[in-house]
């Protein structure tokens, strides 16, 4: 598990009806490692976007959690890959909605033939696929998230946190 960011741990801002307790309440704030373990370990991810005329658009994916950055690829063609390509303002979360993580930032194509390779190598590992890196008519985006979100449902005015990372 890469350790190489620390983000800033808060409590989200939410309406005072949701209930959320002080930070030093309740169960406290999750540590980033709890998101680390949950994007390394999960199978399926949500990819949310933006098309050009301002509907959003979500698709799930497959994708890996490497260097601090949530990487996947899609067909360069696909309506995610098209909305990215004008707007690359994205947002991805895990299936759960009892575990919930939600990442937020921009999405760029990731064109380092060196992180290409490892992340082909993290795709075979986790999802027993072959990925070719240099596929014509293939994009692989990289999400440095801005922003993320966890809470457990089951203590969510406890535990709910907001990590907002430096400039990266």
């Amino acid at each position: 598990m890469s350790n190489s960011i620390n983000p800033i741990s808060s409590r989200p801002t939410m309406p005072e009806g949701y209930g959320l307790l002080d930070e030093r309440e309740g169960s406290g704030l999750l540590p980033w490692s709890w998101a680390q373990e949950r994007l390394i370990s999960a199978r399926n991810y949500w990819v949310c976007t933006t098309r050009p005329d301002g509907r959003p658009h979500a698709s799930p994916v497959w994708g890996i959690w490497l260097d601090d950055s949530f990487l996947f690829g899609t067909d360069a063609q696909s309506r995610k890959a098209l909305n990215l390509i004008t707007n690359p303002a994205v947002v991805v979360h895990l299936e759960s909605g009892d575990e919930v993580l939600v990442l937020e930032g921009v999405a760029r194509e990731e064109r380092d033939k060196d992180l290409l390779q490892r992340y082909a190598d993290a795709y075979w590992d986790k999802y027993e696929i072959r990925l070719g890196i240099d596929d014509v008519g293939v994009m692989t985006f990289r999400l440095k998230p801005s922003n993320a979100l966890g809470w457990l449902e089951s203590d969510f005015p406890g535990v709910a946190t907001r990590w907002r990372f430096e400039e990266r």
